[in-house]
């Protein structure tokens, strides 16, 4: 049972909208608005956190992320509403002796205990003995940990249910990208026929891995039809371009729809190219995730660090599940 202060609002709305560049090809453009589930944990971050909640049930919950983690956000806006301790390990050591960006303030105020890490460390965090050692410094043995991004065998099964939602509604339904969970989720409920594509918002060519292997943890082995994208990184995690921020702007006038700039502004960026380029047949329905809103940090221009005004590099594709 979910707590009163945790329930969401489901299944979260359809919306269509009129955009030329993708009728000009034959093409439906609706928007699987996941960004009003709930005011705080919002998305993707309610359908993988509230089964760990459960899960943790009442015990401190540990979880990592970088320094503009929305996951983090979440984690500690969930601990505020159930009175329940949260700590957070955050990416780069150096982070402490700065003072916090809005984000991690955010996660401040709503009680999170923030434990910095050296950069190196937190890259072998999977790892036992390392994981054990980072409890250890965190005062935070007894915690139930939720990994980064929250995405577990648990997280997955909850994401399944957006898939399900989704069910006879689009050909394509795609979804932002960073660790992996949600498209794992996605395309495992996800009906016949349906394909899910993942765009992922970090550099290195290693999630089609990941999602395979949460998908073996949560369901014990591949399942829907999903591949990736990965040219719309624009740089990587927490960077954009002005051409990025220009997008962004001119979708938000077209359609009066606030657009969140690390992950949504980098799928509806994907998918204008992608139709631009013929790679939905015409008569085809796209569904573009929406999993988050514009947090205040996003909306700056001083986030812009990947080189202005560059096009995405070529096309690498991979990572196509079983059907």
């Amino acid at each position: 049972m979910t707590h009163p202060a945790l329930r969401p609002r489901l299944p979260s709305p359809l919306q269509e909208v009129a955009d030329d560049r993708f009728a000009r090809r034959g093409l439906r453009l609706l928007l699987k608005r996941d960004d009003v589930i709930h005011p705080e944990l919002v998305g993707n971050k309610w359908r993988k956190l509230v089964p760990n909640l459960r899960a943790a049930n009442g015990r401190p919950i540990v979880t990592f992320g970088g320094a503009y983690s929305h996951h983090l956000r979440a984690t500690a806006a969930a601990g505020r509403i159930l009175g329940v301790p949260t700590i957070g390990v955050v990416r780069g050591q150096e982070l402490a002796r700065r003072p916090l960006n809005p984000s991690l303030a955010r996660c401040a105020a709503d009680g999170m205990r923030l434990h910095f890490v050296e950069r190196a460390v937190y890259r072998r965090k999977t790892e036992p003995e390392t994981l054990a050692a980072l409890l250890r410094a965190a005062d935070a043995q007894e915690a139930y940990v939720v990994p980064e991004g929250g995405s577990n065998a648990l997280a997955v099964r909850g994401c399944r249910g957006l898939g399900e939602e989704l069910r006879g509604r689009a050909d394509v339904v795609a979804v932002a990208c960073g660790t992996g969970g949600t498209l794992a989720g996605l395309a495992a409920g996800l009906g016949p026929g349906q394909r899910a594509l993942g765009v992922p918002v970090l550099r290195g060519g290693f999630l089609a891995a990941e999602v395979g292997a949460l998908q073996q943890r949560a369901f014990g082995g591949p399942r829907g039809h999903w591949w990736l994208d990965e040219r719309f990184h624009f740089g990587g995690y927490a960077r954009t371009t002005p051409a990025l921020h220009a997008f962004a702007d001119d979708f938000e006038q077209r359609h009066g729809l606030p657009v969140e700039r690390l992950y949504v502004a980098k799928l509806l960026y994907a998918l204008t190219v992608l139709a631009d380029e013929g790679a939905f047949a015409r008569g085809s329905t796209v569904a573009a995730v929406v999993t988050g809103r514009p947090f205040p940090e996003a909306a700056a221009r001083d986030d812009v660090t990947s080189p202005p005004g560059t096009p995405p590099p070529p096309r690498s594709r991979g990572g196509a599940a079983g059907s």
